[in-house]
């Protein structure tokens, strides 16, 4: 069992103790939940009444929060970060050991480094190449060709499309397809014709793919997700979009094809995205926000078509009263 004192996880987390502490503590939990040798943490103040009430070892609390509860403190800057960071100590991932199921299909002209791990039934194409430290996971099928990084997890039945390529640190969730045909056809008269699809998906260091989501390959050229991006589950970006640097999408997000996505973005569930456009840094969308035109740089917005946030609050509230406004309009 994974154990640490609340010293060194105060250093861990850069914060510092307060009160009366145990030798030890061998877990996280909510602040309900936690027992007298784990640490639970404030982080939103919705669950500020449960903290009079915990039982745990010590609480991650900010630096100006006041401490109702009986616990040992350790004051950090950001409570949620803290904890993220014990998260990660007490449950460390798993490395690669180069573990190879019996039943794992690996073309010969493949090239793994010796500890990559392949699980059941997974399929790995012509000239691939998976660098140390990888897993990949039951059930992957990786394409002709594909390129997957250092230190990538490839959880259960991934597919990976031909010539695709995942940078170090790369983790895709159950289900996800990367490199899939993008929607391409032309009509001529009688019948949609389809353009083949030739381009390649590229997802770069740190990336993260939810599960189910589907990212298409580029009908010219690449579609490419950039450094530190992560993307949540049943998400479709279409073919030659590029989402910049450490942007961050939730579940459902529809991205149409050959739009350009600056970095630092935040997109709210449902949101949709036309084609051709060109999104700004840091742009924020609400859920089920619509997206029709051209976003400048830093801005925040909601409905459909988006509209800037403020301006969305307003609309919506005056649309609630639409009803009453036409009856003392036809009185």
């Amino acid at each position: 069992m994974i154990s640490l004192s609340l010293v060194d996880a105060a250093d861990l987390v850069g914060g510092s103790v307060e009160g009366e502490f145990f030798p030890a503590i061998t877990g996280i939990n909510t602040l309900v939940k936690a027992g007298e040798n784990e640490i639970s943490f404030l982080a939103n103040q919705r669950y500020k009444d449960d903290l009079s009430t915990c039982q745990a070892a010590a609480v991650l609390l900010s630096e100006h929060e006041e401490n109702t509860s009986g616990c040992c403190v350790i004051r950090v800057a950001d409570p949620y970060l803290a904890f993220a960071r014990l998260q990660r100590y007490f449950h460390p991932e798993l490395k690669a050991s180069g573990l190879r199921h019996s039943s794992a299909v690996i073309d010969p002209s493949a090239n793994l480094a010796d500890d990559v791990d392949v699980g059941a039934h997974a399929v790995i194409g012509a000239q691939v190449c998976v660098d140390a430290g990888s897993r990949i996971g039951s059930g992957c099928v990786l394409g002709d060709h594909v390129s997957i990084g250092k230190h990538c997890l490839l959880h259960v039945n991934v597919v990976v499309g031909r010539s695709c390529i995942l940078k170090d640190g790369v983790i895709v969730q159950p289900g996800a397809v990367i490199g899939s045909d993008g929607f391409g056809y032309a009509w001529d008269g009688q019948q949609h014709l389809k353009i083949p699809q030739v381009g390649r998906v590229v997802l770069e260091e740190g990336v993260e793919i939810g599960a189910n989501t589907c990212i298409d390959c580029g009908a010219i050229g690449d579609t490419v997700i950039e450094r530190g991006v992560k993307l949540d589950n049943q998400i479709q970006i279409a073919h030659n979009v590029r989402v910049g640097a450490f942007t961050v999408m939730a579940s459902q997000v529809g991205v149409s094809g050959s739009t350009d996505i600056g970095s630092g973005c935040q997109f709210g569930g449902q949101a949709g995205i036309a084609g051709h456009l060109k999104i700004g840094d840091g742009c924020k969308l609400a859920g089920q926000t619509g997206v029709l035109g051209d976003l400048e740089a830093g801005g925040v917005y909601g409905g459909s078509p988006a509209l800037p946030y403020q301006l969305w609050l307003k609309v919506s509230a005056l649309t609630k009263k639409l009803p009453e406004l036409w009856k003392s309009r036809n009185r």
